[in-house]
């Protein structure tokens, strides 16, 4: 048993880890253990105003304070940091990131390379040449609809501190845009039930220059990527930039990549290749 890998995955806005819970089973089917973190204001410790509940108050609902203002990227990867210590006891770890959990992971990356023996991105950010709202600027992300939170904005991010989304409401044009950023893929009923797991709060705090991928510890972790091929929200050709720059930051530990089928959501919602391909990488 000491030398099975324990996969550790890592969520992404709005997300929490019960989004892992078909993959982990597959996983488990396979032959090996995870887990799956709770990063600060997420999971049970979310908030979930009662305005969210129908009948919804949509007034209250943009005024009511929620938990997870104020947490920072620095809390999350010193949550993080705090698992991977306990994991690592019970040998090799896998870290793995999707969307947003990409930036946690490099941040623990870049103070714990010690305690991650393969660092794998899923569709998930890794900043190298730039912070994530600069990659946001650029020709990779211009089909991207940048207002598909938009409708269902709930309140002012500056006043609130923090970011809330309405992922009840009942706005065709918001659940249009959701879909297609996230799950153009799936059923009706798959959609909306994993849009039920989203809550509605997520901090502000996605990471500065500081926060980019550093040669000299991140850069020495074994590393993958695994492209989602129709994803609409990080496009594949933003992922192939952030391999890209990576593979030129450390040419001599550049990325292993891989690809699945589907968009940002599917591979959560049908696990079983992605299962098979995290199999493999433990074998690596």
């Amino acid at each position: 048993m000491q030398n099975l890998p324990t996969f550790i995955f890592v969520h992404g806005a709005f997300a929490n880890s019960f989004s892992f819970a078909p993959l982990q089973a597959e996983l488990a089917l396979l032959g090996h253990r995870s887990l799956a973190v709770d990063l600060p204001g997420h999971g049970f410790q979310a908030t979930f105003p009662a305005a969210y509940q129908a009948p919804q108050d949509l007034g209250a609902l943009a005024s009511e304070p929620g938990g997870i203002k104020g947490v920072t990227l620095a809390d999350n990867a010193a949550h993080l940091i705090e698992v991977l210590e306990r994991a690592k006891q019970h040998g090799p770890v896998i870290l793995v990131g999707h969307s947003r959990g990409g930036v946690t992971i490099t941040a623990a990356g870049n103070a714990r390379p010690d305690l991650i023996d393969r660092i794998c991105y899923v569709s998930a950010w890794c900043p190298v040449d730039l912070d994530v709202s600069g990659y946001y600027a650029e020709p990779e992300m211009a089909e991207v609809d940048h207002g598909a939170l938009a409708p269902a904005l709930a309140g002012n991010p500056a006043e609130l501190g923090l970011l809330r989304i309405n992922f009840r409401t009942a706005d065709p044009a918001a659940l249009t845009a959701f879909r297609h950023a996230f799950a153009a893929d799936l059923g009706d009923d798959e959609f909306r039930t994993f849009l039920n797991t989203f809550q509605p709060d997520e901090n502000l705090d996605a990471g500065t220059s500081a926060d980019r991928a550093q040669a000299a510890s991140w850069g020495r972790i074994p590393k993958s990527y695994v492209r989602l091929a129709d994803d609409a929200s990080i496009p594949p050709a933003m992922q192939d930039r952030m391999i890209r720059e990576a593979d030129a930051l450390t040419p001599d530990n550049p990325f292993d990549v891989r690809t699945l089928e589907g968009s940002h959501l599917r591979w959560l919602v049908h696990p079983k290749p992605a299962a098979e391909l995290l199999a493999n990488l433990a074998a690596v």
